[in-house]
């Protein structure tokens, strides 16, 4: 198979996205940061199930990054991105500089809010965080102007917080959401696990291990939600990790559960190492 067409220049993407208008064909879209993995491909080809054509793009946005967060560092391994989309049902990979999403500087640029979604669990942690998430795929869309959209559900508040943008801002696109790519061990897969040492890699799964055994407490009746959210973060603690938090809320909208909540899901981020890890589980009843 022969690897995707790459630009990037906004005047290419749009006129080979207006082509492929012409003959009725369903665009899919997959927003990236690059330095892709199994879990970045699975994204591709649920796109490609439901779509004709596939554009990725592959981009590291400043603007979600805080300061002395790993934007230098962040790795970008285009060359090897292009090779793991070569085997894939992609159409055309979009890799715009900065200037180009920029073109005011990062200071100058309009910005997109979500209240309230925004501000909570990684937002606390990362403020401005999540508008920087907004901006960049707000302008993704409104260049590709895709019918349909994937994210990965790991990135469980970024995907509750583009779904409630492309609502909020009439964007006409789907919006999926991909259940998460884990190793063996029960670790998400992320870019940043090449962050982890043998030994951090080894510790790593207990984040995972500490969301199951909170949901099944959950699933056998426990409603004590303060405290199962305490005895996660304890264990997380004792396996050697610097948890951020550990909270359960709802499914839908992300608020604090009521007692006769039956669709919820726990959420978590912590430290290792250089790594920031999150994941999460959905526990529904």
């Amino acid at each position: 198979m022969s690897g995707p067409v790459v630009t990037a220049e906004p005047g290419e993407l749009r006129a080979r996205l207006e082509s492929w208008r012409r003959e009725g064909l369903r665009v899919g879209f997959v927003p990236t940061m690059g330095n892709l993995h199994a879990g970045h491909l699975d994204l591709v080809r649920a796109a490609a199930a439901r779509t004709d054509r596939v554009v990725v793009s592959i981009f590291v946005n400043p603007l979600q990054f805080g300061p002395g967060e790993d934007f230098a560092s962040y790795p970008r391994t285009l060359a090897e991105d292009l090779e793991r989309l070569a085997g894939e049902h992609c159409d055309l990979v979009f890799a715009p500089g900065e200037e180009t999403m920029y073109p005011h500087g990062r200071d100058g640029t309009t910005r997109v809010e979500v209240p309230g979604l925004s501000g909570i669990l990684c937002g606390a942690s990362r403020p401005g965080h999540f508008s920087g998430v907004a901006t960049v795929v707000s302008k993704l869309f409104n260049l590709v102007q895709p019918h349909l959209a994937t994210f990965g559900e790991k990135d469980f508040q970024q995907l509750a917080v583009i779904r409630r943008m492309a609502i909020e801002l009439c964007f006409p696109v789907e919006i999926l959401g991909v259940p998460t790519r884990r190793e063996a061990d029960g670790l998400a897969m992320s870019s940043r696990n090449r962050y982890l040492g043998p030994e951090e890699r080894a510790t790593a799964p207990a984040l995972y291990a500490t969301l199951q055994a909170v949901a099944q407490g959950l699933a056998a009746g426990r409603r004590d939600f303060v405290a199962l959210q305490q005895a996660g973060m304890d264990n997380i603690r004792s396996a050697g990790l610097g948890p951020e938090y550990l909270e359960i809320r709802r499914r839908d909208g992300l608020e604090r559960p009521e007692p006769g909540d039956r669709q919820l899901v726990v959420l978590a981020a912590a430290r290792l190492g250089r790594a920031r890890l999150i994941d999460n589980l959905v526990v529904e009843f």
